[in-house]
């Protein structure tokens, strides 16, 4: 195998080269697959290992990756799917699969998901959002998803021995945590995501569709109790009702020490010890809890998809390119180097015993993903939930408020 300097453009970005040229192996092959990865998410050392196992395996075929920022993806990958020159791999993230395929310029990998990949084991958020109309043009890849961060030492204070398995005593916890200059949890007014999976938990939904259209659904019986839930926890801290939880990030009020809990992804817990070093070995990690001890409370499920474009030159490799990496072996590999949830349920014996993406990974087993309609991103341009929470927690009414937002959305998911 030789080493070999990928060109470059001013849009390609290298992890192991900031701003430069990615140094990948592989060797000379009759055919190239061209793959674009999302900027860090794999590590050097994983990328190296796959691709010089691939080749060795598949003599002829070389694998050409190049790293693409976040900012201006979505741009730049609806061209690529109209271009003769459109890559024959494409990690997506795995809301925005939807938008994609309304160009009708993905290969339908229906087939291969069932046939090849255990389909009927994929994570609900990943496999959902990549499924339109009843094709798979998205494959799960891997999951990442909030869990509770919590301060050890507080928990102990307080006489909790072990985190809550149900809402009930979620609440009861962070009530007592609640106290003596303490924050029982910092949660910020406008954290639409976790207010997503109490609405779930409810049996709701953030919009619906009906009659071949979408329309909000937060005015519902079943999302209103989600947010009744959500200004019960809020109240238990001093998170601002007119901000998100980065304003300011979440995860540096938690470096203060007075912070009992937090709702985050678990790499939060890099912010957090970075900015205060002394909270190092002292911070647990559990499952949203759910209504009942039986499963853990709905969460959303953040992640990427692998799909392929219709104009891709090598369809028929890049498609065993993305069963190796959607394979039971890879994605153990990947969940060990990133931290991450694989993309099925039955591997999540994979994470060992690492606490943070073990609760994770119970979490994303009841994961969900935001309503798979196309125009899904002009709700969040100018996030009507946002306000709608503000509302709430400020004293409106909310059924009148969320009818207001329900409206708003149903505006955006039909313009």
């Amino acid at each position: 195998m030789k080493n070999r300097m990928l060109a470059c453009s001013t849009a390609l970005v290298s992890t192991a080269a900031l701003g430069g040229c990615a140094l990948l192996p592989g060797g000379p092959g009759d055919r190239t697959v061209t793959i674009w990865l999302m900027q860090d998410s794999v590590s050097d050392e994983f990328l190296q290992t796959f691709t010089e196992e691939y080749e060795d395996a598949h003599p002829g075929i070389e694998l050409e990756v190049t790293f693409q920022e976040w900012t201006g993806i979505v741009k730049k990958v609806n061209g690529a799917l109209k271009s003769d020159e459109a890559p024959d791999v494409i990690e997506v993230g795995n809301t925005q699969v939807a938008q994609y395929a309304e160009s009708n310029a993905l290969l339908d990998l229906t087939l291969e998901s069932m046939r090849d990949l255990g389909s009927d084991d994929w994570l609900p958020g990943l496999a959902a959002p990549g499924s339109i109309n009843g094709s798979q043009y998205g494959i799960p890849w891997y999951a990442a998803n909030r869990v509770v961060i919590y301060h050890k030492d507080l928990y102990a204070q307080a006489g909790i021995e072990e985190p809550a398995k149900t809402r009930a005593q979620w609440l009861e916890d962070t009530e007592k945590l609640n106290t003596g200059g303490n924050q029982g949890i910092y949660l910020s007014g406008q954290d639409w995501y976790t207010l997503a999976g109490f609405i779930w938990d409810e049996g709701g939904e953030l919009a619906v569709e009906e009659g071949g259209g979408w329309e909000g659904a937060l005015h519902t019986p079943a999302a209103i109790r989600g947010m009744a839930f959500y200004e019960q926890l809020q109240a238990l801290g001093d998170g601002p009702a007119d901000a998100d939880e980065q304003t300011p990030p979440q995860a540096g009020v938690f470096a203060k020490g007075n912070v009992a809990q937090i709702i985050a992804t678990p790499s939060a817990a890099t912010v957090i010890e970075e900015e205060n070093p002394a909270l190092k070995g002292k911070l647990g990690y559990f499952p949203v809890p759910g209504k009942t001890a039986k499963r853990p409370g709905a969460v959303f499920t953040g992640g990427s998809d692998l799909i392929i474009p219709e104009r891709a030159r090598e369809r028929g490799a890049a498609i065993e390119v993305v069963k190796a990496l959607a394979s039971e072996r890879w994605q153990t590999e990947l969940a060990k180097a990133m931290n991450y949830v694989p993309n099925k349920t039955t591997l999540a014996s994979a994470i060992g015993g690492e606490e943070a993406t073990a609760a994770m990974a119970a979490g994303a087993a009841q994961g969900r993903a935001t309503p798979n309609s196309p125009q899904w991103a002009a709700v969040e341009a100018d996030n009507p939930i946002k306000a709608y929470m503000t509302a709430v927690l400020q004293g409106g009414d909310p059924s009148r408020a969320a009818k207001t937002a329900s409206a708003q959305i149903t505006v955006a998911l039909t313009s």
